[in-house]
């Protein structure tokens, strides 16, 4: 058994576990590690102190029960293991920059912390060989783009530090509200001019400095006559490039 295979049984303790309490000593038990090399390891592995971790792992689980539920906001925070309302509001306004009441006002999106696939850091990834992450299967492949293409849609500023890696970062989604924003957009868009659900999106002229980079967000156009209001263009130029794509979702029986 690798190091990580000893942390993703803890972690699997912790998403059964999120509503009660979890004591470190407990996971590193389950880990078979001293409570000492635990919380190393774990933090060396997940890039979080455990009861961070775990703290995040239960506000992602609040956020999706605020979307689907309307539970009183106190009733659900303590459900996830908070201690009273002014503890959960202080840890999501810290975590999340706005409250809870705001949140469910306005349903931003937001990034929420994933658990780790910590066995996919692991895998070697050949071209064309299918990789299962969790239920997801992604197809990796190169492909050659002969003659560029271009794109409108939109593009903003964003802030490093709060989206990256993916899943492992919190704070408004803005890449995710970008899209919401062209996909709204889109649909009122006469004339066509959009090319079947061709979509990109980029992450690109990162300013190290700043500790930012720009997103954009947009569809295929067959003309460039015409750019809609407040929309940008963004051209794609012909070369070799990796693609990932989700295949399908992947469904297991126990």
């Amino acid at each position: 058994m690798y190091a990580y295979e000893n942390i993703e049984m803890s972690l699997n303790y912790i998403e059964q576990h999120l509503s009660e309490k979890i004591e470190t000593e407990k996971l590193a038990e389950i880990a078979c590690l001293s409570t000492f090399y635990y919380q190393r390891l774990f933090k060396k592995l997940v890039k979080k102190s455990v009861q961070e971790y775990i703290k995040l792992r239960r506000l992602a689980m609040v956020i999706a029960v605020l979307n689907n539920s309307e539970e009183r906001i106190l009733d659900i925070a303590l459900k996830y293991g908070f201690s009273d309302h002014a503890n959960f509001t202080r840890a999501f306004k810290e975590v999340y920059h706005i409250t809870p009441d705001e949140y469910r006002k306005n349903v931003p999106m937001l990034n929420t912390f994933d658990k780790p696939e910590l066995s996919s850091r692991y895998i070697m990834i050949d071209e064309n060989v299918p990789l299962i992450v969790g239920n997801i299967v992604l197809e990796i492949q190169r492909k050659t783009l002969r003659t560029k293409e271009t794109y409108f849609g939109f593009e903003k500023t964003v802030n490093i530090a709060e989206q990256i890696p993916a899943g492992e970062s919190t704070g408004i989604d803005v890449p995710g509200q970008l899209w919401r924003e062209f996909h709204a957009k889109k649909l009122q868009t006469e004339n066509g001019i959009f090319n079947n659900d061709i979509e990109l999106g980029v992450s690109h002229l990162a300013s190290p400095d700043k500790g930012t980079f720009l997103y954009f967000a947009g569809g295929m156009v067959s003309s460039t006559d015409v750019c809609p209001k407040n929309m940008v263009q963004h051209t794609l130029p012909a070369g070799e490039y990796i693609v990932c794509r989700k295949i399908f979702q992947r469904k297991c029986r126990d």
